[in-house]
């Protein structure tokens, strides 16, 4: 297999090969790695290898729907024994978990073979991925610009193609962000879908969820039907399913009724590109046959953003707390970037009748937008409110957390809604600028419905196809 072939392949279309045996396992992940000792030094995506150990399960029996298919885990959660996960924190020691977390072992199981850790931001806060601990990932349509975080190692390394899908998590749309810089599909699944056993229950208060960032609908469909399923102790239990939802994209959705936003949710403007990143995937709706119309739920930001902020914050306290606890260190500014410190502050604050208001918030707007998804099936956004930004446009040691903060809600104005309510939400590449940069499309689902997600996906895929569009990339 050439690399060219080897980088314009889906995890479908590589397991089908290793499983006619035109190709081996360990030939796959020969040629990953060569394409990330070619490109890594470029991007910074993988800030961690693991070869030996990938090349001992590669020249193992190849099983299951990703056989033999190279991978890469997130440095925050993807735990397993091989590696170790710092959160991209130097507060966080270079040892590895004592074992594989239930989802590495899942995608194990599926025939994944994880070969490293992908680059991300300190404790994922920020929406691009420019850590003092690993320095700045860059994005492969555009070194100067970022790939979005906080899973935008994972979202570079597959648009580059070194791997043909990686593994992500999305806690305030850090699965869609990078999806959304990185050309990609990216899917956040429902709250609930797939469990954080062994070791946690659930993650910032429901509010973070894993699965994969891909270039193709089938693999993220792949992806959600070997990664989902609660387990016995989990805080939350799975909503219905469908048998498999890769099957399920076999039959085309019925005529959908679909809102659309072209402003903020409270008022503000959107940069051109994204308006007509929105406005396109309206027109290729329209154009399969599905009613849209500008609409969009009550959300009460103003409200919602606190809210958020609140559980984030006291989120972050604990788990740097916990990891203080363990490993018999005192939490200091000296060891953080300046804004992860800043918010640690904020965290150590908040009072339980804050926490408790601020959880009931959120509650609430998962009923708003249940509401709004009584009339409408989907909910279309553009996924970010500007394109991809240039690396050091966010300052990592800026104290005042909201001003941090306020920069980023221009640039991530509608993804964090989704963690809030638990709905699941996916970013499709539909769009690219003038300047050769992708602009992501959000579509919003029904909590629990991810089905339909996938359903409009795979027919807006085979409508408008963007696989040609990664052979552009010329790191």
């Amino acid at each position: 297999m050439t690399l060219n072939d080897y980088s314009n392949t889906d995890a479908t279309g590589l397991a089908a090969l290793v499983a006619k045996g035109d190709v081996t396992p360990l030939e796959l992940l020969e040629t990953a790695i060569a394409r990330c000792e070619a490109v890594n030094p470029k991007l910074n995506a993988i800030i961690y290898k693991d070869y030996d150990n990938a090349r001992n399960a590669a020249a193992k029996p190849a099983r299951g729907p990703f056989a033999g298919v190279p991978f890469l885990l997130k440095d925050i959660m993807g735990l397993t024994a091989t590696m170790p996960t710092r959160n991209g924190s130097r507060f966080v020691p270079p040892i590895p978990w004592p074992h594989d977390d239930n989802l590495t072992t899942r995608f194990k199981n599926a025939g994944l073979i994880p070969f490293g850790k992908t680059n991300v931001p300190e404790f994922g806060l920020v929406a691009t991925t420019e850590s003092k601990l690993y320095g700045a990932a860059h994005n492969p349509w555009n070194l100067a610009h970022s790939t979005g975080g906080s899973s935008g190692g994972s979202g570079a390394a597959v648009a580059a193609g070194i791997v043909p899908i990686a593994h992500a998590n999305d806690g305030g749309g850090s699965i869609r962000i990078p999806a959304s810089c990185n050309g990609l599909v990216g899917l956040k699944p429902s709250r609930g879908r797939i469990s954080n056993g062994p070791d946690f229950s659930e993650s910032l208060d429901g509010l973070a969820i894993d699965l994969v960032v891909s270039k193709s609908v089938r693999d993220t469909a792949t992806a959600l039907d070997i990664a989902s399923g609660t387990v016995q102790g989990d805080p939350y239990w799975e909503p219905p399913k469908p048998n498999s939802f890769l099957a399920a994209m076999g039959t085309p959705p019925k005529k959908l009724r679909i809102g659309y936003a072209v402003k903020t949710l409270d008022g503000k403007p959107l940069h051109a590109d994204c308006i007509a990143a929105v406005e396109t995937a309206a027109k290729i709706c329209r154009a399969l046959g599905h009613e849209v119309e500008e609409a969009s739920p009550a959300l009460d930001v103003q409200r919602l953003v606190p809210a958020f902020m609140a559980l984030w914050t006291a989120n972050l306290a604990a788990i740097i707390d916990t990891i203080a606890m363990f490993t018999s260190q005192t939490p200091s500014d000296a060891s953080f970037e300046g804004t992860t410190w800043a918010l640690y502050e904020i965290g150590k604050t908040i009072s339980g009748s804050q926490y408790l208001m601020a959880k009931a918030a959120l509650q609430m707007a998962g009923r708003t937008a249940a509401q709004f998804h009584q009339t409408y099936d989907l909910w279309l956004t553009p996924t970010l409110g500007k394109p991809p930004l240039k690396l050091g446009q966010f300052n990592p040691d800026e104290r005042d957390a909201l001003k941090a903060f306020a920069e980023q809600s221009d640039y991530v104005p509608f993804t964090a809604m989704q963690n809030a309510t638990g709905q699941p939400a996916i970013n499709l590449p539909l769009y690219w600028n003038e300047a050769g940069l992708p602009i992501g499309t959000q579509f919003v689902g029904r909590f629990g419905d991810e089905e339909t997600l996938l359903k409009l996906s795979h027919q807006i895929e085979q409508a408008n196809p963007w696989a040609h569009r990664y052979q552009n990339i010329k790191v």
